[in-house]
């Protein structure tokens, strides 16, 4: 836990210019890595073993924050270096060092993520990440699209769809034998229920981190519960989707939901914003990534 004198301060610095945790506009994005539910109804896609190696040659990843390690480190700061996907901290252990080991992976990995982006900003993300040719490309996107002022500001399912298969083409055209590897978008309402046992989290959420989902906090009235559930349901949505997309091509694999059902709880949660994940929390989705992109096809 964060001593309280850090605390009242980042109250403080968040105050002065938070400007949305999520669901804001997409900054940043060029790094190289080192410097039961409806999720899981279909399956991940069945990739012949004579077209998946699980020991690719490098790793490109795109998304947005939580693969910049936003907030992991430091307040209203992307930290790469505790990247899930690319990072190079021993505390993550992440997925291109358990992959590459730690030093090809200083020159074989590289971050295009941005904080703030959605599916919309994925085929830009993916032009630049298949134009380093990657052995494999990790993909977690669709949280910022559910996170909106609003829910009815919410990325329709269609335009996500859309977006994520003209993201898979533009890879394909440059980089076809490039693998890669779908996170599903996290169990919002998990977060929130999480979250809102921590008083300095609720202050923080007030100032506009993912306000369709954790504005009024405390609320339980049925307008409340009527919200986050219709959050809850596009969440599902976007993850059907994924997987079916990512079904279709025979070089990509979901992670048949285990993201969205992973049980994040406060060590797993940043101590600034009590949304995005921690240190502790980038090393779970490295886990779950390893588990999936080095598993025997069935």
């Amino acid at each position: 836990m964060l001593k309280r004198n850090p605390r009242v301060r980042a109250v403080a610095v968040v105050t002065a210019a938070v400007v949305g945790l999520a669901g804001c506009d997409a900054v940043g994005g060029d790094s190289p890595g080192p410097t039961g539910t409806p999720a899981r109804q279909a399956k991940p896609s069945a990739s012949p073993s004579s077209l998946w190696d699980a020991s690719p040659a490098s790793v490109a990843a795109v998304g947005d924050s939580i693969t910049r390690g936003f907030d992991a480190c430091g307040i209203l700061t992307d930290c790469p270096e505790v990247s899930w996907a690319t990072g190079a901290s021993s505390e993550v252990n992440s997925l291109a060092v358990r992959l590459l080991g730690k030093a090809r992976a200083a020159t074989h990995s590289w971050n295009y993520a941005a904080t703030g982006a959605r599916m919309a900003d994925l085929p830009g993300q993916m032009a630049r990440a298949a134009a380093r040719r990657p052995g494999l490309v990790t993909v977690m996107a669709g949280a910022n699209d559910a996170c909106r002022a609003s829910p009815e500001a919410m990325t329709p399912v269609a335009d996500f769809r859309a977006d994520f298969e003209r993201a898979m083409s533009t890879l394909r055209r440059t980089a076809p034998s490039a693998q890669v590897y779908v996170a599903s978008v996290p169990n919002l309402k998990r977060l929130w229920s999480q979250g809102r046992t921590n008083p300095l989290g609720k202050q923080v959420w007030k100032l506009g981190v993912c306000p369709s989902m954790l504005g009024d906090a405390d609320a339980l009235d049925s307008a409340a519960t009527l919200r986050r559930a219709t959050v809850q349901r596009r969440v599902e949505d976007y993850n059907r989707v994924l997987s079916q997309v990512c079904a279709k091509d025979r070089r990509c694999r979901f992670d048949d939901g285990a993201v969205y059902e992973y049980r994040f709880g406060t060590d797993q949660l940043s101590h600034w914003d009590w949304f995005h994940p921690s240190k502790n929390g980038q090393a779970r989705l490295a886990e779950i990534a390893y588990r999936h992109v080095t598993a025997k096809a069935d």
